[in-house]
């Protein structure tokens, strides 16, 4: 048994998030693990890129109030407690409602293969795009 130390949070690079998003790593499994945790925070209106996991993501939302949405327009919004499963190869983003922060728990795995990625990411998510994936709600 050992105690892990997650580091200090880090903001999230701009090149995959809108708005300020921080994230600790908890877990980064050592082979044969695969597992990948981490506590990702984010202000109000903050998302992600449209992203997509070759092994599939789940979210545990921890605080706050949050979407994810997926290309074909698909949209869960997300409270406390609630989890969410994306399946491998499905583009989708997620973040916080526009009037209040949203902490989840960012959990997957990585592809175990070489020169597979574990996360492909795209384009920004729109002002327009988000809008209307929260006025859905």
């Amino acid at each position: 048994m050992q105690l892990l130390n997650p580091g200090p949070s880090a903001k999230a690079p701009v090149e995959r998030f809108t708005g300020d998003v921080w994230v600790d790593m908890l877990a980064q499994g050592a082979a044969p693990s695969r597992l990948r945790v981490g506590l990702v925070r984010f202000t109000p209106c903050a998302r992600t890129a449209w992203h997509r996991h070759a092994v599939g993501q789940t979210l545990h939302v921890v605080s706050g109030t949050g979407y994810v949405a997926t290309r074909d327009g698909h949209v869960i919004v997300m409270r406390p407690g609630d989890t969410v499963h994306t399946p491998p190869g499905e583009w989708h983003w997620h973040g916080a409602a526009p009037d209040n922060f949203m902490e989840h728990l960012a959990i997957s795995e990585t592809s175990g293969e070489p020169g597979i990625a574990d996360v492909d990411w795209g384009e920004h998510v729109t002002d327009d795009e988000y809008q209307k994936a929260v006025s859905t709600r």
